[in-house]
């Protein structure tokens, strides 16, 4: 509990997952997609939310996996709603 998806330890438990890897696949299919149409269309910018139950493990892994993903073809800038509340 007092980890979060931005630790090495919970981020490789919720991404070494088989669902999680399902779930990353669609995902990626379905982000380059949205993506390229935005740019296409002249668009700068798409915002994507990820969330979870908790908010502490795998939506942050997720948009952590997401965002080294993409950092490096687009302008990208994440964000953690929640992470100020873990460390109470």
């Amino acid at each position: 509990r007092p980890y979060s998806g931005n630790d090495r330890q919970v981020y490789d438990y919720v991404m070494d997952k088989p669902e999680t890897k399902v779930f990353i696949e669609k995902l990626l299919a379905f982000t380059d997609y949205a993506f390229e149409q935005y740019y296409k269309e002249g668009k700068n910018h798409f915002t994507v939310a990820i969330g979870c139950t908790g908010g502490q493990h795998r939506s942050v892994a997720i948009t952590n996996f997401l965002y080294d993903h993409y950092k490096t073809k687009y302008n990208c800038y994440k964000e953690h709603r929640d992470e100020k509340e873990w460390a109470k």
